[in-house]
């Protein structure tokens, strides 16, 4: 049994996703966020305290984006994934990559100062340079999805996996409202994937039954 550690709406909802498109048994364990200041004893299973931790027999992982893949290639066959023998391979591990170094990271800054952080700690000028970051790095994204449904291969893939749970943190922290017209129609096409859409339900109902409250609610 797969065990995915998992805070509401964080970046561990990519491998979750991932789970619930590949139809995987797992354990979906909740925790408060951030779970290094809420759940303290969680250090002793990830002394990182970072999310997502997923545990698959004597794998240990904490990297959102290499969960995908590893699910994708240990798990499989699946198309989620491209192969090596795929003209697309190297566009695939591309948006891999960029989802989380080039997308979520300014966006974890954007978070951070303008919302994590005591009054007295943040700082709107940061919170927007980095918001203009994302912003002008989505326009990757709007680019390759002006004339395609999805990112690569004709297919939908984990690539779209990644790079969406970058956009419902887009959504969650206010910067949506900048979507292109791409942009914000593949947005509305990744929402209504029966995947996504159990993929949320799980969540929601792990936190109903482990008492875990999305941060905004506690």
């Amino acid at each position: 049994m797969i065990t995915l550690y998992h805070c509401h709406a964080a970046r561990s909802f990519r491998p979750l996703w991932m789970l619930e498109e590949m139809g995987l048994a797992y354990e979906l364990k909740m925790l408060p966020f951030p779970p290094r200041v809420f759940a303290k004893d969680y250090l002793a299973i990830n002394p990182l305290g970072t999310i997502p931790y997923m545990i698959d027999g004597e794998t240990r992982m904490t990297e959102s984006s290499g969960i995908c893949h590893y699910l994708g290639t240990r798990h499989g066959p699946t198309p989620l994934i491209v192969g090596l023998d795929e003209p697309a391979y190297g566009t695939f591990l591309n948006w891999m990559y960029f989802s989380d170094a080039t997308l979520t990271f300014p966006q974890t800054l954007v978070l951070r100062y303008a919302q994590l952080e005591p009054e007295e700690r943040r700082n709107p000028q940061v919170a927007a340079d980095y918001a203009k970051w994302f912003q002008g790095r989505l326009r990757a994204v709007e680019t390759a999805i002006a004339n395609a449904e999805t990112l690569c291969a004709g297919r939908f893939t984990a690539a779209d996996i990644v790079i969406g749970y970058a956009l419902r943190l887009a959504e969650n922290i206010g910067l949506s409202s900048d979507f292109g017209p791409n942009v914000a129609a593949y947005w509305g096409r990744l929402q209504a994937r029966d995947g996504f859409v159990r993929a949320v339900a799980a969540e929601r109902r792990a936190g109903a039954e482990q008492n875990v409250k999305p941060w905004r609610e506690r």
